[in-house]
């Protein structure tokens, strides 16, 4: 018999009993095609193996030297950037941890309480350049705030379609200059909606208070707390137009301070 035979090609052991010629496989796990292998496997260069590509191998696991082998399972605080980890701890190497030292937070990072403080951010007024104050654990340009303690900074109206209480694109340009504003403040603003004078008293004072509700809802989305804020629906009350130019003009939010 041929069972001893190893050699990469099929080969044929030929016994003489009359004209018979009767051929062998190669000896297990050698192989010359996938036949030749135990079910669920496949020959892959001469030999019998688990797998020969990813599509092969049950989910969670990939081929490797034709064996399905387990893909290493993702940390258990794993993480992309900073955001990702809980208070106190830092995205480090791809794992949310306490950071031990300085050059584990990257060019220009500190290690503070186990924290890293990044580029351009703080904990405090100190780690930001003279111009900049920290606020919300980011280094921003420093704001003049006058006697009562409201920042110098304007806030202002947006306007508004007729019957319409619809952001429109120059209205969250204007919001998003003005989030600034009250974000740095220490003092809350009024949003007081306002329509023209066309339409009824009941129905331009619910249409004046679905604007200002719609200016706050953007605000809290730039990140200003709803505490901060107070809608104040007017209705029609201090509509001055007299024609569509000036109704444009009532048709509005301000944005003001107490």
């Amino acid at each position: 018999m041929c069972e001893g035979a190893k050699v990469p090609t099929r080969v044929l052991c030929v016994l003489l009993l009359g004209f018979l010629a009767v051929g062998c496989k190669p000896k297990y796990p050698a192989c010359e095609n996938d036949e030749d292998c135990r079910a669920k496997e496949f020959c892959v260069q001469t030999q019998c193996r688990q797998c020969r590509q990813n599509a092969d191998c049950p989910q969670g696991s990939e081929c490797k030297a034709g064996a399905c082998a387990a893909l290493p399972k993702l940390a258990k605080n794993a993480c992309a950037d900073d955001a990702q980890c809980p208070e106190g701890k830092s995205c480090i190497n791809g794992e949310c941890k306490a950071c031990a030292a300085d050059d584990e937070c990257g060019p220009n990072g500190k290690c503070r309480g186990g924290k890293c403080l990044r580029p351009g951010g703080c904990d405090r007024d100190e780690d930001c350049p003279q111009n900049m104050d920290c606020i919300g654990g980011r280094c921003v340009a420093d704001t003049k705030v006058s006697r009562n303690g409201i920042p110098d900074c304007a806030l202002g109206s947006i306007y508004f379609g007729f019957d319409q209480a619809t952001l429109e694109p120059k209205s969250t340009n204007d919001l998003q200059r003005m989030a600034d504003c009250i974000k740095r403040s220490p003092v809350g603003a009024q949003l007081v909606g306002h329509t023209d004078p066309r339409g009824t008293d009941e129905y331009n004072l619910a249409l004046s208070e679905r604007r200002a509700i719609a200016a706050r809802d953007y605000l809290e989305r730039l990140g200003v707390p709803g505490a901060k804020m107070r809608t104040l629906p007017r209705g029609e009350i201090d509509a001055s137009g007299r024609d569509e130019e000036s109704w444009a003009r009532d048709r509005r939010v301000e944005v003001r301070w107490p």
